[in-house]
């Protein structure tokens, strides 16, 4: 018995040294990615915490505004606002980035963002309530420019896709989670409870900012280098941004976002959660969890479109989404229940998703060698500029015409632009021509 046991002691032995040996094969493995992409990580860690608030606060906003007895277009004031200010903020942010460095304007974005949603949460009135919102979106300006000037600094155009699509896909899915506690904190707490909470992850995010993220702004991309003698030597900020504008795929490109972010902030910020209320009878915490729970797909097909992006090209994401993005706002409007509003939102996600990486790839292709910072900006800016001017819009024409109008118009408008970059953009990358395959 006794060489039995000895033998199966002697096995027992070899198996737990291969399972270890596996165990810490994987978490090699797992640590040379992380060293391979320490930054995306953390950039990744660091948009996630701070769209978590930001998603909590989407069907809260409308019915905060509310409560202090405004009209409707009072309260697409109340969402534009927040846009205004990145409107405005986008472009010195950039400039704020290439002076100061990346990881300097995410802290203090971080710290102006601490500021804005306190003040949200202790507004006695609405005046207050919007100041507080103009300031949160100062702060939204420099993280969110920041961290995809960072992208555009550690990214190539063979790798931009994944790596926008690995960026946006915790954006996504951030935003796209945060109406569910945010809905919920709203019910059972208070209307300014998740401003609270969106302060409080905005002191996680300043602490990330400082102490995660690596400064890039003299990181130089192969491509950069290969082609730094073809830059301009010494050009102005200025300069560089009029050199971008006069770029049609340039131009077009931030024709396809600022619709986006029209429809976005115009349509899903500030009508629907309205119209699912009065029209079909949805509480804050139903509608949170409709958004919540359709948006999580978004996160299931943001990578595999930044492969296809970098595979087929930008053009071949991005003109099929926008037009599912228009069909999308059509059943908002059509909905009769609670069954089609979910559908509605499982095609807006959708088409979310499978466009997140793609106009940011492309607008980032763009750019002229160390130019990522006014790309960037630039292109926020005028996609923000929908932000602004789509809540306004569209809370007028809810007001003197009604919602289903006004969510048909903007539907057109996606459409239209989208038909526009499919006609006239020129394509800016596709691997299989790069390398010859087709």
């Amino acid at each position: 018995m006794l060489p039995a046991g000895g033998g199966e002691a002697k096995g027992d032995g070899v198996a737990e040294s291969t399972a270890r040996s596996r165990k810490l094969g994987v978490l090699s493995r797992l640590r040379s990615k992380y060293d391979a992409n320490s930054t995306l990580f953390w950039v990744c860690a660091l948009i996630f915490v701070n769209q978590l608030g930001f998603g909590g606060i989407v069907p809260v906003v409308p019915l905060y505004s509310e409560s202090f007895g405004v009209s409707k277009t009072a309260i697409g004031l109340a969402i534009a606002i927040y846009g205004l200010a990145r409107f405005l903020l986008n472009v010195p942010s950039g400039q704020m980035a290439d002076r100061l460095g990346r990881r300097m304007t995410l802290a203090i974005g971080g710290g102006v963002t601490v500021a804005g949603n306190i003040i949200c949460a202790v507004a006695p009135e609405y005046w207050l309530f919007l100041s507080g919102r103009f300031i949160a979106g100062c702060g939204a300006a420099m993280v969110l420019t920041g961290t995809q000037v960072i992208i555009a600094d550690i990214s190539v155009p063979a790798n931009r896709g994944r790596m926008m699509a690995t960026y946006m896909g915790f954006f996504l899915f951030a935003v796209g989670i945060g109406p569910l506690p945010g809905g919920l904190l709203a019910e059972f707490v208070s209307l300014s409870a998740p401003f609270y909470t969106f302060a409080a992850l905005a002191v996680g995010t300043t602490i990330v900012a400082w102490f995660r993220i690596p400064e890039t702004r003299s990181w130089r991309s192969e491509s950069a280098q290969a082609t730094a003698s073809k830059a301009p030597a010494k050009v102005s900020f200025r300069q560089q941004l009029s050199l971008l504008t006069a770029r049609r795929g340039f131009a077009l490109i931030s024709l396809v976002s600022f619709t986006q972010f029209f429809a976005r902030t115009g349509a899903l910020f500030t009508l629907i959660p309205g119209l699912a209320d009065a029209k079909l009878g949805l509480s804050t915490g139903r509608i949170g969890a409709g958004l919540a729970m359709a948006n999580l797909m978004a996160m299931f097909v943001t990578y595999p479109s930044g492969a296809l992006t970098d595979r087929f090209g930008r053009k071949a994401v991005i003109v099929p989404s926008t037009v599912f993005s228009g069909l999308a706002l059509c059943l908002f409007a059509l909905a009769g229940n609670y069954a089609w509003f979910l559908v509605a939102c499982v095609v807006w996600s959708l088409a979310s998703g499978v466009s997140a990486a793609a106009p940011t790839a492309y607008a980032a292709d763009m750019a002229p060698p160390g130019m990522n910072a006014p790309a960037m900006s630039m292109y926020r800016m005028l996609a923000d500029f929908g932000y602004v001017v789509g809540p306004l819009l569209l809370g007028s024409t809810a007001d003197f015409v009604s919602t289903e109008a006004a969510l048909y118009a903007t539907a057109a408008m996606v459409v239209a632009a989208g038909a526009a970059f499919a006609l006239l953009a020129p394509e800016t990358y596709r691997r299989a021509v790069a390398a010859g395959d087709d």
